[in-house]
Parts: C-alpha cells; structure tokens; sequence
C-alpha cells in the first residue's frame, strides 16, 4: 500500500516541475537589456516557485532542466547556462530552505533577501571567473572591449574587478529584487495549484 500512495505524489511532483521548468524555458527568452551587456529575464522565478513548494531539491531541478533545454540552442557554448545554474541555484535552494523552516511572509522575506544576497556574490564570482574569461575565448571578445562597455557606464570602470562590483552586482541586486517581488506577488495565487491536496 506504501508504494502504491507514494506513486501518484511521484508522478504529480515530476508533473510540477516539469511544467514548470517548461515555463521557465519560455522565460528565458524573453529578456530585457538592463546595462551593458546584462539582460534581465524571469526564467528563474518557476524555479523559486518550485522550491517553496515542493523543495529546494525540486527548485533546483526546474533550474537544470531549464539550462539544458536552453543549452539545446545557446550561444555561449553552455557556459552561460552553467553561469545561470550557479547563480540561479545560490537563491533558489538557500531560500527554499529557509522558507521550509518558517512558512510565514516573514520567513519568505528573509529566505529571499538571503537568496538575493548570496546570488549577488555567485554572480560576481561567476563572472569574474568563469563568464569573462570564457567570452574572450569562446566568443573572441577582447578583455579591452569588455572593459570598455562597463565604462560607457561608469567612468571609473578600468578592470574586471571594478566592471563586477560596479555593475554585475548591483545587476544581480536588481535581478534579485524583481524576481523576489515577483515570487512574493504570485507564490499565493498558485500555491494551490502546486500542492497535490489542494481542494481536498
């Protein structure tokens, strides 16, 4: 009988996240330029979704399975989906945690305050490591002209590590405030529609 009850929560808890992820690939084409050359999209707000529903282990899947399927047509040669699934993952399993622990709009609060600061820090350590130093190579980009595109911004912007803190930070700060208010706008309207026992 044990296995028999566990089977249906499988099969709807893989339906979620599927649709979810789905949704999420949707999203990630759907960008909007913010400065230089970050652009900002959503595709990570179904993943939050998913994490304080069912489970930062499902969260962190939806933001997989959304970085593979993208990965099908990217042109960063998958590192910008790696980027994404480091830098994605550093809000939505942290804060899905913290959620599980206090499920109360305080406890949302702090769980994404918390995920937008640490995504903030993946994603100056993200780009001043790995997503730089993989558009020189892979997409022929001299360092100069990167620099050069923070600069166009902010005068004082003359190295990767003052194009990170002066621009890729307060990005992720902007990136995370949006989708945070998002997930705050919206977890309640679907929560029902995420949970198996919903109008039981």
């Amino acid at each position: 009988m044990s296995d028999l009850t566990r089977r249906p929560s499988a099969v709807f808890t893989l339906t979620r996240c599927a649709l979810l992820s789905a949704i999420a690939v949707a999203l990630y084409y759907l960008e909007i330029p913010i400065v230089a050359f970050y652009k900002l999209d959503l595709s990570t707000l179904p993943a939050i979704l998913a994490g304080f529903a069912m489970g930062p282990t499902q969260g962190f899947a939806v933001v997989v399975v959304k970085n593979l399927i993208h990965m099908l047509g990217t042109s960063t040669f998958g590192v910008g989906e790696a980027a994404d699934i480091l830098m994605s993952g550093a809000f939505v399993v942290p804060a899905s945690l913290l959620y599980r622990r206090n499920k109360s709009r305080q406890g949302a609060l702090v769980a994404m305050l918390v995920g937008i600061a640490l995504m903030t820090v993946a994603g100056v350590l993200t780009n001043y490591f790995i997503l730089i130093p993989a558009y020189q190579v892979l997409m022929n980009m001299p360092l100069e002209a990167i620099i050069a595109m923070g600069s166009a911004v902010h005068s004082s912007i003359n190295s990767t590590l003052r194009l990170v803190i002066f621009i890729t930070a307060p990005f992720n700060v902007l990136k995370g405030g949006v989708l945070s208010l998002a997930s705050y706008l919206l977890y309640k309207r679907v929560s029902p529609l995420l949970h198996e026992n919903a109008g039981r």
